[in-house]
């Protein structure tokens, strides 16, 4: 099985799993809500609100990541994907000096063609090849925004 079909699945089941918490939080309000007790029905509305967010956060992500997967698709149809090897530590973390290494051919595309959602796309691929998470889904959401003004243009 390859790893973005257990992604998928990962994801799948994790939704299913919250969207029944979402139900079962959602009887509960409802049924504060009938009670008429004042706290019974603020508490209520809370437990809406709460899974409303809850939702919105999901159907976010689940977005990002079908958006992610089509660009990196592309750029695998085009032979653009990053290739430099980042070795792992015993642990299975990127080895530190690899990926400092790999950083400044992508940053410097990056900075050569700031509108080009391949450029950040392939620093995206890089920083979570390295593990800097939150860097990568900074350059992959602004790679998903350029290829959108692509579209548009």
């Amino acid at each position: 099985m390859s790893a973005r079909t257990r992604a998928i699945i990962g994801v799948s089941i994790m939704s299913a799993v919250l969207v029944l918490y979402f139900v079962f939080v959602g009887i509960r309000a409802v049924a504060l809500l009938g009670s008429g007790d004042a706290i019974a029905i603020i508490m209520g509305v809370a437990m809406l609100v709460l899974p409303l967010i809850g939702a919105w956060a999901l159907l976010r992500e689940i977005l990002f990541g079908s958006q992610a997967t089509r660009l990196a698709d592309r750029l695998e149809a085009e032979d653009a994907l990053p290739e430099e090897p980042v070795s792992e530590t015993p642990s299975g973390r990127p080895d530190r000096a690899d990926a400092d290494a790999a950083f400044p051919k992508y940053r410097d595309a990056v900075q050569a063609e700031p509108d080009s959602w391949r450029a950040w796309m392939r620093l995206g691929i890089v920083y979570d090849a390295c593990g800097d998470r939150k860097r990568a889904r900074g350059a992959i959401r602004r790679a998903i925004a350029c290829e959108r003004q692509d579209l548009r243009a």
